[in-house]
């Protein structure tokens, strides 16, 4: 049973990305609906469990934890849960421990944050301009997160900023974005909009605003390098030479990244989804809850990686949306 996660495709699964639930405290458009029924309590793995959950997938050979949402930092005493990963830090099973966070709750946490051993974040940022923010997110309020990077820049926090592409919407953004990252010493990456969830109110091909003409753009302005390096995620990087910037691409659409993949996605639910792009999950809550003997997860955690796919069907190409997925990102973690 000390055998690492290799998948059908001699990939082996070193990353997992946890959303320790599915509640937020904005409504981005294309994550959640505006009226969410989010889901009873009772359903949600506790904090112990995704302790136990987490602890289970490291000791099989995970190395990278990324904590998501919803907002992972609107979960009650989640902090808690940081903490009890930091043990996996300090023995050295656990190469990296990472959150995806909209920037709302950094100004409450980010300290915290850094003394359980988290070195970086992802900030998810679509736009500089506060009533598109606030029309973007709902919810949100962009002063409060630019509140929280510069808290978290002050407690040491490498920050990154993640930015969805949206064609009209942020396209006349892109270089006042990329120019208040580099004055901020922020890297970026932007993200191909995927067709998640059934909204009813979002045209996701009219929103699809593909990242080789968003590249094609940056090179008319600057020079761009190629970079070999992977964060273990599925973004592709250049470094902009004028700026020492570096930008990446997370292009699901365009151009797949599955031959590399090396992670898997819980939910808050205890849902293992083997492909963010295919419907085909494992309960390993059942199991989890079933027995105290961790044998019993492992051999359920070994059986779902050995169903993992090839690769995700999603394609806007002939002006329709094929692959589509129903389930909504913060259903997933974002």
């Amino acid at each position: 049973m000390t055998a690492p996660l290799i998948d059908p495709f001699a990939r082996p699964i070193s990353y997992l990305r946890v959303s320790v639930t599915d509640r937020c405290d904005f409504r981005c458009v294309y994550c959640m609906a505006e009226n969410m029924t989010f889901l009873p309590k009772k359903e949600l793995l506790t904090l112990e469990e995704l302790d136990r959950m987490c602890s289970t997938f490291v000791r099989l050979g995970v190395e990278k934890l990324r904590i998501t949402g919803g907002e992972p930092l609107v979960r009650k005493g989640i902090m808690t849960f940081f903490e009890g990963m930091k043990r996996h830090l300090d023995s050295g099973a656990l190469k990296e421990l990472t959150l995806t966070t909209n920037g709302s709750q950094l100004r409450r946490f980010a300290r915290d944050l850094v003394d359980c051993g988290v070195r970086r974040v992802n900030v998810s940022l679509d736009t500089l301009d506060a009533t598109k923010f606030a029309d973007i997110t709902r919810w949100g309020r962009l002063v409060q997160v630019l509140d929280g990077i510069d808290a978290a820049q002050e407690a040491g926090l490498r920050v990154k900023i993640n930015a969805v592409a949206l064609k009209g919407f942020n396209e006349d953004e892109l270089f006042t974005l990329q120019a208040w990252c580099a004055e901020r010493d922020m890297d970026m990456t932007w993200i191909e909009v995927m067709p998640m969830g059934d909204l009813g109110n979002e045209d996701r091909l009219d929103q699809y605003w593909a990242l080789n003409d968003l590249r094609a753009r940056l090179a008319e302005r600057f020079t761009l390098v190629d970079l070999a390096e992977r964060t273990g995620g599925p973004a592709r990087y250049v470094r902009i030479e004028e700026t020492g910037q570096k930008i990446g691409f997370i292009t699901p659409l365009t151009h797949n990244f599955c031959e590399s993949c090396n992670r898997v996605r819980l939910t808050c639910t205890g849902e293992l989804y083997m492909c963010l792009g295919q419907e085909d999950m494992a309960d390993l809550r059942a199991p989890l809850r079933a027995s105290a003997d961790d044998a019993v997860l492992e051999a359920a955690i070994r059986a779902a990686i050995a169903r993992k796919p090839k690769g995700h069907d999603f394609d806007y190409s002939r002006q329709s949306v094929a692959g589509q997925v129903s389930r909504h990102m913060s259903h997933t973690g974002g």
